[in-house]
């Protein structure tokens, strides 16, 4: 690597010294350099070469910009060597080369196409024998105008070994590094066995590989090995500059202004642009006075202005949109900032990296990534190190004067409005721009980020008195009091301190008032340590260890059950707000709230403080922490932080079927006969469950219309548990206190005190006789005295037919055979002796299969609406309208046998 820097100073140098002596393009050169002067050509006479490309041409692929000699379709390029194909049928395409053997990853097409490398990507399949046979592949360049670099060559592939074989420059056979899952290997070893990276600069025209598997991996038939490497170019129809001059049909340096490098590691030439011109030296026209020059770029607000914690000033940039031109663009890796200088001829001169960019001083913060220092004298017209081995790199715009550089407004560097242009005459001639006197910022760019005032105040020293700011300058007045020469400032005169004593004062009086608000907060504080002790007080004397170990017992209910906190009943009820109340439920008032989640809940709020209403409480809450079923009131949990417990249920925005049987005649709302039916069937189903289906048996004990909830959809929803009982399955009763509502209390619970399922399917019977007569438990009669509504319609029943029994809206909507079999259920329901009363089960049968004939009824008769039954009955015989009176003999019994072959 020593004699291949030396090399590259050699080469600097000797360009250096040709570039210095003259300023025209016509000057004798020695070799192996030769400079083109004229812009006139000789027509090509050697076939198969094109010194132009042909007309509409394309110039891009995706991204990727390409030049001539390179170029893509028919007579585009300049041999066929160089051509390229772009496949359109990607996104983003994808360039090749032209035996689409390898992708182009990345060429400089882009204004130095000297720099003659083209980074390609080759994808080799390996085809392997499960014995461990191994693989040789042998990959050539497109045309003899190319090499291989081996330093940059790597291997990416997983289960096999790698070989460099079979090249007179290299060992016979190098055991080659490898790449496998996106991770290096270490620098010589791979799966445990050594191996060499190539180090020296050798430029190869074929590379040999050899993979063996690895025996662990020999089960894998076959495998794909990505090669990534650089290929170099250069013009090798004549070996040496002076021989490729002399033939000037063909000789590839066509433009003005440029100049021929005989190529050190491959036989052959390649063109370039001389000192002080930039762009394409293989077309006519294609070296130009630093024309690239971009101030439009800087307002890319798609453009990255930071590499980790250094800023990236315009006019560099990370992208060459975002870049002034092509050699302003700087590299970022990670949060490490490059800059990458080459030599005219297209070596790689040097890496820095950055630390600063300074567009005040034109200058970059560097430091040295390579061993070996050299002179930064000169680099292409463009960079020059202040003294030698300096940590500080000076830049310029271009070789033009500012007078030069005015004359053309749309690449003047010097764009901001308080800029000015300097002319810089060091070792490289040109120019730059600096912000005006009074102003700091980036000269380069206009807005914000352009050159601003700079607040010369803040600068101690800048008056012998009061400084005031202006526009790119300051003035000065008077002390009011007497200036300071040792701090450079104004000093307080007598009155001053005396108004600084002032300002003491009330200093200190802000200080005695923050002292009391401290105090007033010390207060708060310890108000709310004593309401936390009495809510821990209250959770305690709520029997909250007692809740918290009923819950935890079933993990079901664990899940679903919550201990709230009162701030949180508070946010979701706005303090219980009167504005809240939904009514009054069986322990005192009922609160809408929104808990944070958003869910709308039911919040029961206790008015009686009494050690009964406690215990319902709880046993409310462990009995539906247990119960998980679609028609019964869903518990969320409670609140026992509180003197009053709390309840917090899902919310049923409907009320109970209580307040829609029973309101006003002003209310226009009323249930059909279809929708009674399907929750009577429903809360018949949710009281079957609570007695037979849950883990244990649950007697509701108050069962009626009001503890029956209507939701959005008119879905029943059995609520209210303060008053039921948990039964284990052995037992079939459980003598408690008679407790219950008048009117649906059962007469032999009420006798003997011992309440079973049967007590709840009387009650149950009560609630439909409200569906059938809608008439409340306990109404008045005619004659003014309070009736019992079951003991009215036992006695109507042995009087009259059911029909006339019945409310009007339930003869206009039913059958009279759907009556007929409410009634009968309800007059089982209500039996005086408990044993001949049905179960719930046979009751929710018997309310679905009635609800599922009236369902699957499709006539209705126009005159008065109501549903008849156009398919057979169960039994198989249809039903009569007229002869319906002859059916109040109506068999329950066979109704229950009929609804067993219903799916459930």
């Amino acid at each position: 690597m020593a004699i291949h820097t030396v090399l590259q100073l050699l080469l600097l140098l000797m360009r250096f010294c040709i570039s210095s002596s003259s300023t025209t393009t016509t000057t004798t050169a020695p070799a192996p350099l030769a400079v083109r002067a004229s812009g006139s050509v000789a027509p090509s006479n050697q076939e198969g070469i094109r010194r132009f490309p042909s007309a509409n041409c394309p110039n891009k692929c995706g991204p990727k910009l390409i030049k001539f000699p390179f170029g893509i379709g028919p007579e585009c390029s300049r041999q066929t060597g160089f051509d390229l194909i772009c496949d359109n049928t990607t996104q983003p395409p994808r360039l090749y080369l032209r035996d689409r053997v390898a992708e182009v990853l990345d060429a400089d097409f882009d204004g130095r196409v000297s720099e003659q490398g083209v980074s390609i990507n080759f994808l080799i399949a390996i085809s392997t024998s499960p014995s461990g046979e191994m693989h040789s592949v042998t990959l050539k360049p497109p045309s003899s105008h190319f090499g291989f670099a081996l330093w940059d060559l790597s291997i990416t592939v997983c289960g096999v070994y790698a070989y460099l074989i079979g090249n007179s420059n290299i060992n016979p056979e190098i055991p080659f590094c490898t790449i496998c899952g996106g991770q290096g290997t270490d620098h010589d070893t791979v799966y445990g066995k050594r191996c060499n990276d190539i180090s020296s600069d050798i430029i190869a025209n074929a590379v040999h590989f050899k993979f063996v598997p690895l025996k662990e991996a020999q089960q894998v038939q076959r495998r794909t090995a990505g090669v990534n490497t650089t290929m170099y170019w250069n013009i090798n129809h004549q070996g040496t500059c002076v021989d490729a001059e002399a033939d000037e049909a063909n000789f590839a340096c066509v433009s003005n202004h440029s100049l021929c490098q005989d190529t050190m590691r491959m036989p052959g030439y390649s063109c370039y642009c001389q000192v002080g011109y930039t762009g394409n030296p293989y077309v006519l026209d294609g070296c130009s006075r630093d024309p690239g020059y971009n101030p439009s770029a800087g307002q890319n607000m798609e453009c990255s202005r930071s590499c980790g914690n250094i800023k990236v000033l315009f006019p560099f940039g990370l992208r060459h949109d975002c870049s002034a031109m092509g050699r302003f663009q700087l590299y970022c890796n990670t949060s490490t900032l490059t800059l990458h200088l080459h030599s005219d001829i297209g070596i790689l001169f040097m890496s820095y990296y950055i630390t600063n960019i300074n567009t005040t001083e034109g200058s970059l913060d560097i430091e040295y990534t390579s061993h070996v220092e050299l002179p930064l004298s000169s680099y292409n017209t463009f960079y020059t190190a202040v003294g030698t081995y300096s940590r500080k790199l000076q830049w310029i715009i271009a070789n033009l004067t500012c007078q030069e550089a005015a004359q053309d407004s749309s690449t003047f560097a010097c764009v901001s409005t308080y800029s000015k242009c300097l002319h810089v005459n060091s070792t490289v001639q040109g120019y730059r721009c600096k912000c005006n006197d009074g102003y700091v910022g980036n000269p380069y760019v206009t807005g914000p980020d352009g050159c601003q005032d700079f607040d010369e105040c803040k600068v101690p020293g800048h008056c012998k008195g009061v400084c005031h700011n202006t526009n790119g300058s300051h003035s000065c007045t008077d002390c009011p009091g007497e200036y300071d020469t040792t701090k450079m400032k104004c000093a307080p005169s007598k009155k001053q301190i005396i108004l600084s004593g002032i300002a003491i004062g009330l200093g200190i009086g802000f200080g005695l008032l923050l002292l009391g608000l401290s105090a007033l907060f010390i207060l708060r504080r310890w108000r709310r340590d004593i309401e936390k002790q009495l809510r821990r007080k209250y959770f305690a004397k709520n029997h909250g260890l007692l809740l918290e170990q009923l819950i935890s017992s079933s993990e079901d209910a664990s899940q679903r059950t919550k201990i709230f906190t009162l701030e949180e009943l508070e946010q979701a009820t706005n303090k219980f707000d009167h504005t809240r109340i939904l009514g009054r439920g069986g322990h005192g008032m009922v609160y809408k709230g929104i808990l944070c989640d958003q869910r709308v809940v039911a919040i029961k709020k206790s008015k009686v403080i009494e050690q009964g209403e406690i215990d319902q409480f709880i046993n409310e809450v462990a009995i539906l922490s247990q119960i998980n079923h679609r028609n019964i009131v869903k518990l969320y949990g409670c609140c026992l932080e509180t003197e009053v417990p709390l309840l917090v249920y899902d919310f049923v925005p409907n009320g109970s079927l209580f307040e829609i049987l029973h309101s006003v005649p002003s209310n226009t709302f009323s249930l059909s006969w279809d929708d009674c039916l399907r929750i009577a069937a429903q809360a018949a189903g949710a009281l079957y469950y609570l007695h037979s289906a849950a883990s244990i048996s649950v007697f509701h004990r108050d069962v009626k219309s009001a503890n029956i909830l209507l939701d959005a959809n008119y879905t029943a929803k059995v609520s209210d548990f303060g008053a039921s009982r948990l039964v284990h399955i052995d037992q079939t009763h459980v003598t408690t206190h008679v407790q219950g509502t008048f009117g649906y209390l059962d007469p032999e619970y009420f006798r003997t005190g011992q309440l079973n399922e049967k007590s709840d399917v009387y009650s149950f019977g009560v609630v439909l006789l409200e569906l059938l007569l809608r008439r409340k438990p306990i109404f008045t009669g005619e004659s003014g005295a309070a009736q019992s509504l079951s003991i009215y319609f036992l006695a109507e029943m042995q009087q009259r037919p059911i029909k006339e029994i019945v409310a009007a809206q339930v003869r206009e909507e039913a059958t009279e055979q759907e009556i007929i079999g409410v009634a009968s259920i309800a007059e089982m329901c209500l039996r005086i002796h408990g044993e001949e009363r049905p179960t719930m089960k046979e009751v929710e049968m018997s309310l679905q299969l009635l609800h599922k004939k009236r369902s699957m009824s499709s006539h209705v008769t126009p005159k008065n609406g109501r549903a008849e039954p156009s398919v057979p009955s169960h039994s198989g015989n249809g039903v009569n309208p007229a002869s319906a009176d002859s059916q109040r003999c109506y068999s329950l019994e066979q109704e229950f046998l009929s609804s067993a072959s219903l799916p459930r």
